[in-house]
C-alpha cells in the first residue's frame, strides 16, 4: 500500500471514531506499528491531527480570541498611560477613542474608579465591561473591521448629545501647524465630534508621532489641554508643543 493510500485510510478512521490506535492500525493493513508511527508522525506534523501516545486524535480547532489584541511597544505605552491616570476623577463622564494606547489605559483604571465611559472602540468596551465600577456606554455604527471601532453618522449623532468632562483621544500624527492628524477622513470625524462633545481634550501618543503629518485634520493644537508623551515634560522634542499653550504632561 503506497503511503498516501495509508494517510488516506488514517484520516478517514479518525474522521468515523475521532480517534486511531497504532496497534489496530498496524493489524488493519498489515503493517509493522513502526511505519503506523511514522505516518502519524507525519500527519501530526501537518497538523493533521494529533499524535498521542498509543495513537491519535483528532485535531481541535480552536475559536480564535479576536480581543486578545498584539499591543506594540507596550512598555512604553504603559509608561504614557500611567501619567494620565492622574487625570481621572470619581464622577467624572468620559469619551475614549481607540487605539492600542487607550486600549493600554483601560486596562490600568483603578477598580475603585467610578465614573461613566462612552467608547466607539469594541476593544476598549470589552475590556471596561471587566471594570466593577464604571457605567460603559459602547456607541454603536457602521463597523470599521480593521481597527475595530464604529464610525459614521450614528456614532456622531450621540457624540453630539455627550457633554463629558474629559476626552481621551488617540494620534496617529501630530505636529504644531497642523494639530491632530488621521489617516482616514471617517475616524477624523468622529474624533472631532468628541472633542466638540468635551470640556477637556487629552491626547496620549508616543515621541515617534511627534512632528508627522496626515492627510486629514482633526483639530489644532489649540483644542488639545494636555498631552501626553513617554518623554520627559521637559524634553526639547516638547519646547514648541509648550510654548503654544497645550499642557505637557
Amino acid at each position: 500500500m503506497l503511503k498516501a493510500e495509508r494517510h488516506k485510510y488514517i484520516m478517514t478512521k479518525l474522521i468515523e471514531e475521532q480517534k486511531v490506535v497504532t496497534t489496530d492500525l498496524a493489524l488493519a493493513l498489515d503493517l509493522s506499528e513502526d511505519t503506523i508511527r511514522r505516518d502519524l508522525n507525519e500527519l501530526d506534523s501537518k497538523k493533521l491531527l494529533e499524535k498521542v501516545y498509543g495513537g491519535a486524535i483528532q485535531v481541535i480547532e480552536k475559536a480564535v480570541d479576536v480581543f486578545n489584541i498584539d499591543i506594540s511597544a507596550e512598555d512604553e505605552k504603559i509608561k504614557i498611560v500611567t501619567k494620565a491616570l492622574s487625570l481621572l476623577r470619581d464622577g467624572q463622564v468620559i469619551i475614549m477613542s481607540g487605539g492600542s494606547t487607550n486600549l493600554v489605559f483601560a486596562k490600568l483604571i483603578p477598580s475603585d474608579l467610578k465614573a461613566t465611559i462612552y467608547t466607539y472602540s469594541l476593544p476598549i468596551a470589552m475590556q471596561l465591561s471587566q471594570h466593577p465600577n464604571i457605567d460603559l456606554i459602547f456607541i454603536g455604527g457602521k463597523m470599521q473591521k480593521n481597527a475595530m471601532v464604529t464610525i459614521g453618522m450614528d456614532v456622531i449623532q450621540v457624540l453630539s448629545k455627550i457633554k463629558a468632562d474629559i476626552c481621551f483621544i488617540g494620534a496617529s500624527s501630530i505636529n504644531v501647524k497642523q494639530g491632530l492628524t488621521e489617516i482616514g477622513y471617517e475616524v477624523s470625524i468622529v474624533k472631532k465630534a468628541m472633542i466638540e462633545s468635551s470640556d477637556r481634550v487629552v491626547s496620549m501618543f508616543s515621541s515617534d508621532k511627534l512632528n508627522t503629518k496626515m492627510p486629514h485634520v482633526v483639530c489644532e493644537l489649540s483644542q488639545l489641554d494636555t498631552i501626553v508623551t513617554d518623554l520627559d515634560p521637559e524634553d526639547l522634542r516638547l519646547e514648541e508643543y509648550r510654548k503654544s499653550g497645550v499642557f505637557v504632561l
